[in-house]
């Protein structure tokens, strides 16, 4: 270990979870990671160890980036890794303070906000707006089985929710006035140009060719917005690829991170 890294201590490595999930997706490549890091696995509200949001105001990008904003503070700084919901709060999150932020990579971030502001008469647009209002309504009616089945089979694929084991889909349906509060945040709180430009650092960007409208329409748009990045779209892929594929999405994880940690670890400026 190089003298730097042993007066920062070690960036830590961050993994945010998908809607439909918890930290648990994340329980392989953290077991990898682990051998030579220190990682953190974050239940994001309502789901896992984490209870849901219980402020006045709904649910905000904000009050989620909370949950990780004070692994930001360490000397090293942190990793950020994330997949779908947690793709977005991390893209947020390293906008917000990208001083902190070593790297970032992410698999397909719903940010159906980008829809919204530039493209929305597209396919993408169309289909994100109408499972959102579709699951609201669902949900309002106390339907949460449907609304996850619709979930579910829009980003999984037909019957996808009729093959899940009837404790997954429990636990799914559980979620859904949560995954509701996701939609409204997503659709209003979108980073600009301006924020997508502090991200500097080391940026992987990961999607899945097999993926639907929506997420395909953000991938092409981040492309444009994030010319710097490394854009990679992976053949034979869904949107749930970190879970259906772990080996193939924790293998590209696990080289881009060891391209980005083997460069010197420099003390990052003091947080504000």
């Amino acid at each position: 270990m190089k003298a730097a890294d042993t007066a920062l201590g070690r960036p830590a490595i961050v993994l945010l979870h998908s809607s439909g999930a918890s930290s648990r997706q994340w329980d392989t490549l953290a077991t990898c990671l682990q051998r030579r890091h220190e990682v953190h696995a974050v239940d994001l509200h309502g789901h896992g160890r984490q209870g849901p949001w219980r402020g006045e105001a709904p649910l905000s990008m904000a009050a989620e980036m909370a949950l990780v904003e004070p692994l930001l503070q360490r000397p090293a700084g942190v990793h950020l890794i994330g997949h779908s919901y947690g793709a977005a709060v991390a893209l947020q999150l390293a906008a917000a303070q990208p001083s902190r932020v070593r790297s970032l990579a992410v698999f397909e971030p719903v940010l159906f906000g980008l829809l919204a502001d530039h493209d929305p008469l597209g396919d993408g647009a169309r289909e994100a707006f109408e499972l959102g209002a579709w699951m609201q309504t669902l949900v309002s009616q106390g339907r949460f089985e449907t609304a996850a089945e619709h979930f579910v089979d829009y980003w999984s694929g037909a019957s996808s929710w009729a093959r899940m084991p009837p404790a997954v889909r429990q636990s799914i349906a559980s979620r859904m006035p949560v995954i509701v509060q996701h939609f409204d945040l997503l659709f209003a709180d979108a980073p600009g140009t301006p924020q997508l430009a502090r991200l500097t650092m080391p940026v992987l960007c990961l999607a899945g060719d097999g993926s639907t409208a929506a997420a395909l329409s953000i991938a092409g748009l981040l492309r444009k917005l994030l010319p710097q990045a490394c854009h990679e779209l992976i053949p034979g892929v869904g949107h749930m690829g970190p879970i259906t594929h772990p080996s193939l999405i924790n293998e590209r994880l696990l080289r881009f991170l060891g391209t980005v940690t083997a460069r010197p670890t420099r003390p990052l400026a003091s947080p504000a």
